[in-house]
C-alpha cells in the first residue's frame, strides 16, 4: 500500500459543509481524487466517527439510509484498516512517543500501519512526520 493517503473523518464532514465552501470543496476534490487514483485509506474508526457526526451534528442530519447509501459508494472502499490488537499498541506508542490522545493516536496508528505517506486532517499538527508518515492539513493556505 506504498504511497496511499488516509483520510481523517473532518475531511469527509468537510465534503458536506455548505457553510464553509472553500473546504467543501478542497475535500470533495480530495475525496474525489482517492476514490479515482485508488489511493485513499480509511479506518472503522474514520467510518464510525462520520456516521456519528452526519446523523447527530449536521445542519441537515442524514438518514441511515443517507448514510448507507454513503457508507456504500464512498467509505467501504476506502475502509481497510480495522481494529485489532497490533493497532491498539501501536497507539499507546504514539501516545506516549508524540503525546496526541487516544483516538487522534488511533488515527495515525491506522495511517502507519497501512503504510500511507500522507495523513490528511485538520485535527493534528500539520507538517508533523511520524513514523514515515507526514501530517497534511488540506484545508491551510499554502
Amino acid at each position: 500500500m506504498s504511497g496511499n493517503v488516509f483520510l481523517d473523518t473532518n475531511v469527509f464532514v468537510y465534503s458536506f459543509d455548505t457553510t464553509a465552501p472553500s473546504k467543501q470543496q478542497t475535500a470533495t476534490a480530495l475525496v474525489r481524487q482517492v476514490l479515482q487514483d485508488g489511493s485513499g485509506v480509511i479506518s472503522s474508526q474514520v467510518v464510525q466517527e462520520f456516521i456519528n457526526v452526519a446523523t447527530r451534528k449536521f445542519s441537515v442530519p442524514l438518514t441511515p439510509g443517507d448514510c448507507r447509501k454513503y457508507f456504500e459508494t464512498v467509505l467501504a472502499s476506502l475502509c481497510r484498516v480495522y481494529a485489532n490488537s497490533e493497532l491498539y499498541l501501536l497507539a499507546l506508542e504514539v501516545m506516549e512517543r508524540w503525546g496526541y490522545v487516544f483516538y487522534d493516536s488511533l488515527v495515525i496508528a491506522a495511517a502507519v500501519q497501512s503504510d500511507c505517506r500522507i495523513l490528511y486532517s485538520e485535527d493534528l499538527h500539520d507538517g508533523h512526520s511520524i513514523m514515515g508518515l507526514t501530517i497534511v492539513n488540506p484545508f491551510q493556505v499554502r
